[in-house]
């Protein structure tokens, strides 16, 4: 295929999101489907952006006595099996092992759906005393749960990129602070970084981690009116140090469990970026994640193309020079049109055109992705110039998802009203809630909708004395959302 025909998005986000969605991962150049169903290849470019998200995250981690370990990919069953809960939630989804080379394997070995209990054991080596706590280690790798049906890059795949968190602490209220902090981390980095603003609570008991005292999580909403979980952090409680044997002497010498937590976040926060920011003429990201900033454009004709060149690679350079990344796009064979499109599908935050009334005049032309605003600015400020328009692109973005999430938060007092707005409207329908695993099932089977999260405050009263979908006695107050 040649051709601007090649660069352009035929689906339509409101309309057709699935499709735009997937045109957009791939004529991005972020991803393509592998061979094998439910598993995805992740271009250069897309683990480009993985990559600028995994280091910001990573420096919090460090700065925050977090270290980074890697721990084996296969997982024996004996060891999975010590923690029952786990082997229970993760067992239909689990691929084995049973075979290496030409030999039957004597224990099976998991592929790692998630590696408490490939971690555990070692930390219940690495502490004896009160004063190995807290234990901190982090690992950068891949898991696989042979769950996902229908292939959608970056949200369901049977592979995907993640990190987890493994911590070990004194007690029940080092733990608590432990995944607090990092549910704080992972607020931080999708409003801060990837320019969504998230919701923040407590999944339900019967949706916690399997084995945990607590699971916290953000989450996301999408524009189509469906929720992400964009990450969680889980107080584990003492179920994996009973499990292992995780134990310390503390002061006086007396053998004491300690509380483990664990918190993960996966590139699943990929998924949520592109479909938050993107819109119908390709991929959209904020500043701090994009692999190019911004893109020099020169436009010239035959009589000025080296004096409209020249400036416009002195202006570049002086960006390179101050850490902004920058590309100068002087393809001969490329007209500005293509250029600009091109760039555009890729999700360049800036564009500046450099012709000859820029030269004449000592100025630049910026223009802001998504929305096209152009504004004029003196060559002599360029960096400064940059960095503001960078950072009202990204206020941009923000403020467009901070509208979605508050336009799209409703409160119910009825089965039917539940069913009713999110069916109607999408996004989050907040309702008095008894407790009981069983209101979800009556929507959840009519809409596919389920309990995303309640609040962090175990304390905080329900917005109604009574259950909204069977009319008991309330206890929490639920989030309804259909999700990804």
């Amino acid at each position: 295929m040649s051709g601007e025909q090649e660069l352009g998005i035929t689906g339509s986000k409101e309309h057709s999101t699935g499709e735009w969605y997937a045109e957009v991962v791939q004529k991005a150049n972020l991803a393509d489907y592998a061979p094998m169903g439910g598993f995805v290849v992740t271009r250069p470019r897309g683990y480009a952006v993985w990559e600028r998200l995994q280091n910001r995250l990573d420096g919090w981690f460090k700065d925050t006595g977090v270290r980074n370990a890697y721990f084996p990919l296969f997982i024996p069953e004996s060891y999975l099996e010590k923690e029952k809960d786990v082997v229970e939630g993760f067992d239909p989804e689990v691929a084995w092992v049973t075979q290496g080379g030409y030999e039957e394997l004597d224990e099976r070995l998991a592929v790692r759906p998630t590696s408490e209990s490939i971690i555990a054991p070692y930390m219940s080596k690495w502490v004896r005393s009160h004063r190995d706590l807290p234990l901190r280690v982090n690992q950068w790798c891949s898991v696989v749960r042979w769950e996902a049906t229908e292939t959608k890059p970056f949200f369901r795949t049977k592979e995907f990129l993640w990190q987890e968190g493994h911590t070990a602490h004194h007690d029940h209220e080092a733990a608590t602070e432990e995944m607090l902090l990092r549910l704080d981390q992972y607020e931080k980095l999708y409003e801060e970084v990837l320019a969504i603003p998230v919701l923040r609570g407590r999944k339900p008991p019967h949706d916690k981690f399997p084995g945990a005292h607590t699971t916290t999580t953000v989450e996301a909403l999408m524009p189509d009116g469906k929720s992400v979980q964009g990450a969680t952090s889980h107080n584990l409680g003492t179920s994996f140090a009973e499990a292992f044997d995780i134990t310390y002497a503390d002061e006086t010498e007396t053998e004491r469990l300690a509380h483990t937590c664990s918190w993960g976040l996966s590139w699943r926060a990929l998924g949520a970026l592109i479909m938050t920011h993107s819109d119908d003429q390709g991929l959209v990201l904020p500043p701090a994640l994009a692999p190019e900033q911004v893109v020099v454009v020169p436009i010239w004709q035959d009589e000025n193309r080296e004096t409209v060149e020249s400036y416009a690679a002195g202006v570049a350079a002086d960006l390179d020079d101050a850490g902004i990344r920058v590309e100068f796009d002087d393809r001969e064979q490329r007209n500005p049109g293509f250029k600009f499109n091109e760039w555009e599908l890729k999700g360049v935050p800036l564009r500046i055109e450099v012709g000859p009334n820029e030269v004449a005049d000592g100025e630049l032309t910026l223009v802001h992705r998504p929305d096209g605003e152009s504004a004029t600015e003196d060559r002599d400020d360029a960096v400064a110039a940059v960095e503001d328009h960078l950072d009202t692109v990204r206020a941009k973005l923000y403020a467009a998802a901070e509208r979605n999430l508050e336009e799209n938060v409703r409160e119910a007092d009825s089965r039917e009203e539940i069913l009713g707005t999110i069916g109607q409207h999408g996004g989050y329908v907040k309702a008095a809630w008894c407790g009981d695993e069983g209101c979800e099932e009556p929507i959840k089977d009519a809409i596919a909708a389920e309990i995303v999260m309640v609040p962090r405050d175990r304390d905080a009263e329900p917005i109604a004395d009574e259950c909204a979908v069977c009319g008991e006695a309330a206890v929490e107050t639920a989030y309804f959302a259909k999700t990804y």
